[in-house]
């Protein structure tokens, strides 16, 4: 059976492990150290390092890129499989495996080449993406392409839900492409470098809307976009909110005029104003409080106007 080493960390990898395990005897489960969290700086273990002590495999959690060396080269795999490992791969440990590394990579490459495909597939108002199985090179997502899959972006998609279904249909591919690679059945294509694009890794600051100068169709999208991480914000005199839900189309027949960036109840409807027109706020979360109907903050603040910027 083909000895595979799998590299991962967060719960998007997850089921592309899962999906490894089936296909291939995973010798090696590569992710990134614990990370201390909150207040308390409790150290909490990547999604992929749970999953893997959960299905007893073995894991190293290497610290520098001789580690990372060090833990591939031990167990000597056929091949390895990357699913948003966060961390670059150096040209002397991809010579190691025969087969070399492959990357599920949520993107239908060359299309954001990246940290953030996901997020900047939403924001650029893109009708569909994928998944790309590719093997890499010494360039950031530039190897040739083995297979890939399409999935389409609708009006309602945020980034959460696109990267479970991304992770579901990388799972997928992967069994169905892995075993036809290895037996030199697919020969893998090179990239068309004329339409590369690059998703950058996302700010906070980047996630600030401002319905002054935004369209109503880009703050749904940044909505979107930025949903769960880092959420998409603005500020009020109360401090920073986070936008987490909007619906642009329902508050299309608003007649009263709303001027942009401010929010006030339309027939029941709490609605912002944007550069091109109103959008309704569905869900939000004020400064230091939980996440809640934006009907139920506005009624909070007896529904007098507020000012977003």
């Amino acid at each position: 059976m083909t000895t595979a080493v799998f590299m991962g960390t967060p719960q998007a990898a997850v089921p592309v492990l899962a999906a490894l395990r089936v296909v291939a005897g995973v010798a090696l489960v590569v992710t990134r150290p614990d990370r201390p969290r909150g207040r308390s700086q409790h150290l909490e273990a990547p999604p992929v390092k749970d999953a893997a002590v959960g299905w007893n495999l073995a894991v190293s959690q290497p610290r520098s890129g001789e580690d990372l060396f060090d833990a591939v080269a031990d167990v000597s795999p056929d091949v390895a499989v990357v699913a948003a490992y966060g961390r670059l791969i150096k040209p002397d440990l991809l010579e190691l495996p025969q087969h070399g590394f492959l990357n599920v990579h949520y993107s239908l490459l060359p299309r954001w080449r990246g940290a953030s495909p996901v997020v900047r597939a939403i924001l650029a108002g893109d009708q569909e993406t994928g998944v790309s199985l590719m093997k890499m090179d010494v360039g950031l997502d530039t190897g040739p392409v083995i297979a890939t899959v399409a999935i389409p972006i609708d009006s309602t998609t945020t980034a959460g839900m696109l990267t479970e279904r991304l992770a579901t249909a990388g799972a997928a591919l992967l069994v169905a492409e892995l075993p036809r690679y290895l037996a030199g059945e697919i020969v893998p294509v090179r990239q068309t470098e004329d339409l590369a694009t690059a998703a950058a890794k996302v700010t906070t600051d980047e996630a600030h809307i401002d319905p002054i100068r935004h369209s109503a169709e880009a703050v749904d999208r940044a909505v979107r976009a930025f949903n769960p991480k880092p959420g998409a914000w603005c500020t009020i005199d109360e401090g920073r909110i986070k936008i987490w839900k909007t619906a642009a189309s329902t508050a299309a027949s608003v007649e009263v005029a709303v001027d942009p960036g401010e929010v006030r109840v339309v027939d029941a409807r709490v609605v912002l104003g944007t550069r091109t027109g109103p959008i309704e706020l569905l869900r939000v979360q004020p400064a230091g409080k939980p996440e809640m109907d934006a009907s139920a903050w506005m009624n909070g603040r007896r529904r007098e106007p507020a000012l977003l910027r």
